[in-house]
Protein backbone atom coordinates (compact mmCIF):
# COMPACT_ATOMS: atom_id res chain seq x y z
CA UNK A 1 0.00 0.00 0.00
CA UNK A 2 1.54 3.51 -0.97
CA UNK A 3 1.05 7.04 0.87
CA UNK A 4 -2.48 7.70 -1.06
CA UNK A 5 -3.68 4.95 1.03
CA UNK A 6 -4.13 2.75 -1.73
CA UNK A 7 -2.91 -0.55 -3.47
CA UNK A 8 -1.47 0.09 -7.10
CA UNK A 9 -3.98 -2.37 -9.09
CA UNK A 10 -3.19 -5.27 -11.07
CA UNK A 11 -3.85 -8.91 -11.45
CA UNK A 12 -3.86 -9.52 -7.86
CA UNK A 13 -5.38 -6.39 -6.50
CA UNK A 14 -9.04 -7.00 -5.27
CA UNK A 15 -11.29 -5.42 -7.72
CA UNK A 16 -12.29 -2.37 -5.80
CA UNK A 17 -8.48 -1.66 -5.46
CA UNK A 18 -8.13 -2.28 -9.25
CA UNK A 19 -11.01 0.00 -9.75
CA UNK A 20 -9.75 2.60 -7.70
CA UNK A 21 -6.34 2.44 -8.82
CA UNK A 22 -7.83 3.18 -12.72
CA UNK A 23 -9.75 5.77 -11.65
CA UNK A 24 -6.77 7.56 -9.90
CA UNK A 25 -4.85 7.61 -13.20
CA UNK A 26 -7.61 9.18 -14.55
CA UNK A 27 -7.77 11.75 -12.10
CA UNK A 28 -3.97 12.85 -12.87
CA UNK A 29 -4.47 12.60 -16.51
CA UNK A 30 -7.86 14.38 -17.05
CA UNK A 31 -9.33 15.22 -13.31
CA UNK A 32 -12.59 14.22 -11.89
CA UNK A 33 -14.76 15.51 -14.70
CA UNK A 34 -13.03 12.83 -16.78
CA UNK A 35 -14.69 9.96 -14.09
CA UNK A 36 -16.99 7.52 -15.74
CA UNK A 37 -17.64 3.85 -15.23
CA UNK A 38 -16.75 3.45 -19.15
CA UNK A 39 -13.39 5.71 -18.78
CA UNK A 40 -12.46 3.53 -15.82
CA UNK A 41 -13.43 -0.16 -17.75
CA UNK A 42 -10.75 1.03 -20.56
CA UNK A 43 -8.65 2.01 -18.42
CA UNK A 44 -8.30 -0.40 -16.12
CA UNK A 45 -8.79 -3.41 -18.77
CA UNK A 46 -12.15 -4.33 -17.09
CA UNK A 47 -15.75 -4.43 -18.52
CA UNK A 48 -18.28 -1.48 -17.85
CA UNK A 49 -20.41 -3.66 -16.27
CA UNK A 50 -17.55 -5.32 -14.27
CA UNK A 51 -17.03 -1.41 -12.68
CA UNK A 52 -20.46 -1.09 -12.45
CA UNK A 53 -20.61 -4.38 -9.92
CA UNK A 54 -18.55 -2.68 -7.67
CA UNK A 55 -19.41 1.46 -7.89
CA UNK A 56 -22.75 1.26 -9.54
CA UNK A 57 -22.54 5.22 -10.08
CA UNK A 58 -19.59 7.51 -10.62
CA UNK A 59 -20.37 9.33 -7.25
CA UNK A 60 -20.04 6.09 -5.42
CA UNK A 61 -16.59 5.60 -7.27
CA UNK A 62 -15.72 9.55 -6.07
CA UNK A 63 -17.06 9.10 -2.50
CA UNK A 64 -14.33 5.81 -2.57
CA UNK A 65 -11.74 8.19 -3.49
CA UNK A 66 -12.79 11.40 -1.51
CA UNK A 67 -13.04 8.71 1.74
CA UNK A 68 -9.02 7.22 0.65
CA UNK A 69 -7.82 10.71 0.29
CA UNK A 70 -9.05 11.76 3.60
CA UNK A 71 -8.17 8.83 5.54
CA UNK A 72 -4.29 9.07 3.25
CA UNK A 73 -3.44 13.15 4.85
CA UNK A 74 -5.32 12.67 7.92
CA UNK A 75 -2.67 9.44 8.98
CA UNK A 76 0.32 11.64 7.41
CA UNK A 77 -0.15 14.11 10.17
CA UNK A 78 -1.16 11.64 12.79
CA UNK A 79 2.37 9.87 11.97
CA UNK A 80 4.26 13.08 11.55
CA UNK A 81 2.77 13.99 15.18
CA UNK A 82 3.35 10.97 17.20
CA UNK A 83 6.88 10.68 15.84
CA UNK A 84 7.23 14.40 17.30
CA UNK A 85 5.70 13.31 20.65
CA UNK A 86 7.91 10.49 21.04
CA UNK A 87 10.98 12.35 20.30
CA UNK A 88 9.56 14.94 22.89
CA UNK A 89 8.80 17.85 20.47
CA UNK A 90 6.78 20.98 21.93
CA UNK A 91 3.29 21.56 20.65
CA UNK A 92 4.57 23.99 18.14
CA UNK A 93 7.14 21.52 16.47
CA UNK A 94 4.58 18.90 16.81
CA UNK A 95 2.14 21.20 14.95
CA UNK A 96 4.90 21.85 12.37
CA UNK A 97 5.91 18.63 11.77
CA UNK A 98 2.56 17.73 11.42
CA UNK A 99 1.83 20.47 8.76
CA UNK A 100 5.15 19.51 6.93
CA UNK A 101 3.96 16.11 6.61
CA UNK A 102 0.39 17.38 4.98
CA UNK A 103 2.40 19.20 2.40
CA UNK A 104 4.33 16.08 1.72
CA UNK A 105 1.51 14.22 0.64
CA UNK A 106 0.03 17.25 -1.02
CA UNK A 107 2.63 17.59 -3.51
CA UNK A 108 2.99 13.33 -4.31
CA UNK A 109 -0.42 13.32 -4.53
CA UNK A 110 -1.71 16.42 -5.75
CA UNK A 111 -4.62 14.91 -7.91
CA UNK A 112 -6.13 13.61 -4.66
CA UNK A 113 -5.65 16.75 -3.02
CA UNK A 114 -7.10 18.59 -5.66
CA UNK A 115 -10.05 16.26 -5.68
CA UNK A 116 -10.57 16.98 -1.74
CA UNK A 117 -9.46 20.62 -1.88
CA UNK A 118 -9.51 21.97 -5.50
CA UNK A 119 -12.91 23.09 -6.96
CA UNK A 120 -15.95 20.79 -6.25
CA UNK A 121 -16.74 18.29 -8.89
CA UNK A 122 -19.84 19.27 -11.03
CA UNK A 123 -23.14 17.53 -9.63
CA UNK A 124 -21.30 15.90 -6.70
CA UNK A 125 -22.11 16.55 -3.23
CA UNK A 126 -20.42 14.41 -0.78
CA UNK A 127 -22.43 12.52 1.78
CA UNK A 128 -21.79 12.13 5.47
CA UNK A 129 -19.45 9.27 5.38
CA UNK A 130 -16.49 11.27 4.63
CA UNK A 131 -16.93 13.54 7.22
CA UNK A 132 -15.29 11.38 9.75
CA UNK A 133 -11.87 10.94 7.32
CA UNK A 134 -12.41 14.70 6.73
CA UNK A 135 -12.09 15.30 10.52
CA UNK A 136 -8.70 13.64 11.09
CA UNK A 137 -6.54 16.67 9.57
CA UNK A 138 -8.80 19.15 12.20
CA UNK A 139 -8.85 16.66 14.86
CA UNK A 140 -4.42 16.47 14.83
CA UNK A 141 -4.76 20.10 15.12
CA UNK A 142 -6.70 20.14 17.78
CA UNK A 143 -4.91 18.00 19.25
CA UNK A 144 -2.32 20.08 19.34
CA UNK A 145 -3.51 22.94 20.55
CA UNK A 146 -5.39 21.18 23.39
CA UNK A 147 -2.25 19.67 24.70
CA UNK A 148 -0.36 23.16 24.12
CA UNK A 149 -3.37 24.53 26.16
CA UNK A 150 -3.17 21.97 28.82
CA UNK A 151 0.66 22.60 29.06
CA UNK A 152 0.56 26.12 29.71
CA UNK A 153 2.31 26.74 26.53
CA UNK A 154 0.09 29.21 24.69
CA UNK A 155 -0.70 33.31 25.02
CA UNK A 156 -3.59 34.43 25.54
CA UNK A 157 -5.41 36.88 22.74
CA UNK A 158 -4.91 40.19 22.96
CA UNK A 159 -7.74 40.98 21.31
CA UNK A 160 -10.13 38.57 22.54
CA UNK A 161 -13.22 37.81 20.00
CA UNK A 162 -16.55 38.84 21.24
CA UNK A 163 -19.33 36.74 22.07
CA UNK A 164 -21.69 35.43 21.27
CA UNK A 165 -19.94 32.16 20.11
CA UNK A 166 -20.72 31.64 16.27
CA UNK A 167 -19.51 27.95 16.89
CA UNK A 168 -21.86 24.94 16.23
CA UNK A 169 -22.13 22.25 19.20
CA UNK A 170 -20.68 19.72 17.52
CA UNK A 171 -17.17 21.81 17.46
CA UNK A 172 -16.78 22.32 21.12
CA UNK A 173 -18.04 18.49 21.76
CA UNK A 174 -15.11 17.94 19.28
CA UNK A 175 -12.56 19.81 21.27
CA UNK A 176 -13.66 18.26 24.22
CA UNK A 177 -15.81 21.40 25.49
CA UNK A 178 -14.95 25.09 25.44
CA UNK A 179 -11.89 26.62 27.05
CA UNK A 180 -12.13 28.92 29.66
CA UNK A 181 -11.46 32.73 29.82
CA UNK A 182 -8.95 33.82 28.57
CA UNK A 183 -9.07 31.08 25.99
CA UNK A 184 -12.38 31.07 25.23
CA UNK A 185 -12.31 31.30 21.68
CA UNK A 186 -9.52 28.97 21.31
CA UNK A 187 -11.78 26.93 18.88
CA UNK A 188 -12.48 29.78 16.76
CA UNK A 189 -9.06 30.64 16.41
CA UNK A 190 -8.02 27.03 16.06
CA UNK A 191 -10.56 26.68 12.86
CA UNK A 192 -9.24 29.58 11.24
CA UNK A 193 -5.46 27.82 12.08
CA UNK A 194 -6.54 25.13 9.96
CA UNK A 195 -8.06 27.10 6.83
CA UNK A 196 -4.86 28.61 6.76
CA UNK A 197 -2.96 25.54 6.51
CA UNK A 198 -5.41 24.43 3.86
CA UNK A 199 -4.97 28.20 1.96
CA UNK A 200 -1.51 27.94 2.02
CA UNK A 201 -1.27 24.55 0.61
CA UNK A 202 -3.52 25.12 -2.42
CA UNK A 203 -1.21 28.68 -3.15
CA UNK A 204 1.58 26.32 -3.25
CA UNK A 205 0.61 23.14 -5.09
CA UNK A 206 -1.70 25.62 -7.78
CA UNK A 207 1.71 27.74 -7.62
CA UNK A 208 0.14 30.88 -6.57
CA UNK A 209 3.22 31.79 -4.53
CA UNK A 210 6.20 31.11 -7.18
CA UNK A 211 6.12 34.69 -8.68
CA UNK A 212 6.75 36.45 -5.15
CA UNK A 213 8.91 33.71 -2.78
CA UNK A 214 12.01 32.23 -3.89
CA UNK A 215 12.19 29.18 -1.11
CA UNK A 216 8.29 27.37 -0.97
CA UNK A 217 9.65 25.31 1.55
CA UNK A 218 10.57 28.07 3.85
CA UNK A 219 8.44 30.00 3.23
CA UNK A 220 5.67 27.42 4.55
CA UNK A 221 7.75 26.94 7.35
CA UNK A 222 7.20 30.40 8.12
CA UNK A 223 3.60 30.93 6.88
CA UNK A 224 2.48 28.12 9.58
CA UNK A 225 4.09 30.01 12.40
CA UNK A 226 2.46 33.22 11.76
CA UNK A 227 -0.82 31.34 11.46
CA UNK A 228 -0.13 29.55 14.81
CA UNK A 229 0.12 33.41 16.80
CA UNK A 230 -3.75 33.01 16.48
CA UNK A 231 -3.86 30.56 18.35
CA UNK A 232 -1.07 31.88 20.59
CA UNK A 233 1.90 29.11 19.77
CA UNK A 234 4.95 28.89 19.11
CA UNK A 235 6.56 27.79 15.99
CA UNK A 236 10.25 27.17 16.38
CA UNK A 237 11.90 28.52 13.09
CA UNK A 238 15.44 27.54 12.02
CA UNK A 239 18.14 25.11 13.80
CA UNK A 240 16.07 23.68 16.32
CA UNK A 241 12.84 22.98 14.12
CA UNK A 242 15.63 21.76 11.55
CA UNK A 243 16.75 18.96 14.05
CA UNK A 244 13.81 18.00 14.58
CA UNK A 245 12.25 17.18 11.59
CA UNK A 246 15.44 15.82 10.75
CA UNK A 247 14.40 13.24 13.81
CA UNK A 248 11.04 12.52 12.52
CA UNK A 249 11.46 11.87 8.74
CA UNK A 250 11.04 8.42 7.42
CA UNK A 251 8.38 8.07 9.69
CA UNK A 252 5.69 9.38 7.77
CA UNK A 253 6.61 13.69 8.68
CA UNK A 254 8.34 14.31 5.51
CA UNK A 255 9.20 12.40 2.56
CA UNK A 256 13.19 13.61 2.68
CA UNK A 257 12.62 15.47 -0.40
CA UNK A 258 12.04 19.82 -0.64
CA UNK A 259 8.71 20.71 -2.95
CA UNK A 260 9.37 23.73 -4.69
Amino acid sequence: MDESGTSAGGTNAEPAEAIKAAARQILVKVGAGGLSPEAVAIESGLVVSEVEAVFPHRDDLLTALVIDAYNASGAAMERADQAARDTGASPGARLLAAARALRTWSFDYTAEFTLIYGSPVPGYHAPQETVPPASRTPEVLGGIIRAALQAGELTPPRRPLPGPTVLLPTAVEIFGGRPEAPFSDLIERGIVLWSNLIGLLVFQVFSRTHDSVQDQAAFFDRAIAVAAEGVGLVVPLGDDTDQTVRRVRGTGGESGREHH
